[in-house]
């Protein structure tokens, strides 16, 4: 089995779930805050993480959460 990378340049056409994510997670993290240290961006991530997994309905999911789909 060969593993296909994405070629460099291209990743929003190769893989557009990633990019999808990596944007919503720049412009609702990353965008908003200013982090003091590695563990408070850690402790944000981790927060947004959760509430984007259980209370966040998702397009791709019928506008159902990933906890209840």
């Amino acid at each position: 089995m060969a593993i296909d990378y994405i070629e460099p340049g291209s990743p929003p056409y190769q893989n557009g779930y990633i990019e999808r994510f990596n944007r919503t997670y720049r412009t609702e993290v990353l965008d908003l805050y200013l982090f003091n240290n590695l563990a408070q961006a850690r402790r944000i991530t981790e927060e947004w993480l959760t509430i984007y997994n259980t209370e966040r309905p998702h397009d791709a999911l019928n506008n159902m959460t990933p906890l209840k789909y």
